[in-house]
């Protein structure tokens, strides 16, 4: 960028000394499960223990058969959260995500090496402009990394061939297989690398909204490509994974988009395709939204129910935790891991989401010819 320095601050103090953020990965701590199943005891230090016994002797009971989603929003993954979701996906705890694009975008800086450092809030924002730094709260990293992983990403776009409408799991794949190829062992520090490796489906529900969707726009702009993102057919294949669910569950971190894309799966079955799937088994969030204003971040679960989204019946078995998902999240992590039910079968969806699909249109025409019938019959 010639009107911005390329983050070396010169004679000023080096803001870009602190500790280099890496991705944490859990490892199953018994004192943090005898913490949390004895020391939180009460309001939302119980309601997060509540939330990890309901996933680990519950949703990951090998019989109930769950499939579960992890919905992430918030700059998580440039906090060091991304170790603990490839953690969850090796073992098989987690079926498939659903993310912002911001989070993936700033996954890739890891994949390709690059370094994250911790820093200040309360830092001069004119003076890191001027010295070509780039802050995320307290997350800093010179704004050069924002370049080269742009211009990774567009010279993935070319070298992939993707030419035609695609799906957000599609590309996430691609570009996951893509890593693994240039980065060997990057699946280690990488949740799209990590998440080709084991099978599971990224989702992005506003793919425009993130640095990923700015250079797959350039490219169409630029280079008269044709790779564009189908949110039809991403709204598809979730419904199709959850019409396939024996059981379906999710772990909500924040809110936001990614939320409401994974909870309208089940409208969108009863009320769209007249499959009456009956609404999500489980349901855990952790926020820092209150219901109070309205928004779909503080929704409940219990409002859920009256949109179909949550079968009424599992109340008992949902929970919202009103806590930073950057220190809940690593605790429920550690009592998941750690738990009997600590590894699962993955199911490596991102395999069978053409079959997925493939069923969901079965039925919904099975159930379109039933309702033809019924209204022939009047």
């Amino acid at each position: 960028m010639p009107y911005r320095a390329p983050g070396a601050p010169g004679s000023r103090p080096n803001v870009l000394s602190g500790k280099p953020i890496r991705y944490y990965r859990p490892k199953g701590s018994q004192d943090v499960r005898h913490l949390v199943d004895e020391g939180f005891q009460a309001f939302n230090a119980a309601r997060l223990s509540e939330a990890c016994a309901i996933f680990s002797e519950k949703m990951l009971d090998s019989g109930q058969d769950t499939t579960i989603a992890l919905t992430v929003a918030g700059a998580l993954t440039p906090a060091g959260l991304g170790g603990c979701v490839i953690e969850m996906m090796e073992r098989g705890l987690v079926d498939f995500l659903i993310s912002t694009g911001a989070n993936l975008y700033h996954d890739l800086h890891y994949a390709l090496n690059f370094t994250l450092r911790r820093g200040s809030p309360f830092l001069d924002d004119v003076q890191l402009y001027e010295d070509g730094v780039i802050r995320i709260y307290d997350v800093l990293f010179p704004a050069t990394v924002l370049l080269e992983t742009d211009a990774y990403i567009r010279d993935f776009i070319v070298r992939s061939g993707l030419n035609a409408p695609t799906t957000t799991s599609e590309l996430h794949y691609r570009l996951g297989r893509d890593l693994l190829e240039r980065f060997p062992g990057c699946d280690q520090h990488s949740v799209l690398a990590s998440a080709a490796v084991n099978g599971v489906p990224i989702y992005t529900s506003s793919p425009g909204d993130s640095s990923i969707g700015m250079n797959i726009a350039y490219h169409e702009l630029m280079n008269d490509g044709g790779l564009m993102i189908d949110p039809n057919r991403d709204v598809n294949e979730v419904c199709a994974i959850v019409l396939a669910g024996t059981r379906n569950g999710c772990v909500i971190l924040g809110g936001g988009s990614p939320k409401n894309f994974y909870l309208q799966g089940q409208p969108t079955l009863w009320e769209v395709y007249g499959i009456p799937k009956g609404g999500n088994e489980y349901f855990i969030q952790f926020t820092t939204d209150s219901v109070v204003w309205g928004g779909l971040s503080g929704a409940t679960p219990a409002e859920a129910v009256s949109w179909g989204k949550v079968n009424p019946g599992v109340l008992p078995d949902t929970v919202v935790a009103y806590c930073d998902s950057t220190i809940a999240f690593p605790i429920f992590c550690e009592y998941a891991i750690g738990s009997p039910n600590g590894r699962r079968p993955r199911k490596e969806l991102v395999h069978k989401r053409e079959a997925l699909v493939a069923a969901l249109k079965r039925e919904a025409k099975a159930a379109q010819e039933r309702k033809s019938e019924v209204r022939s019959q009047k």
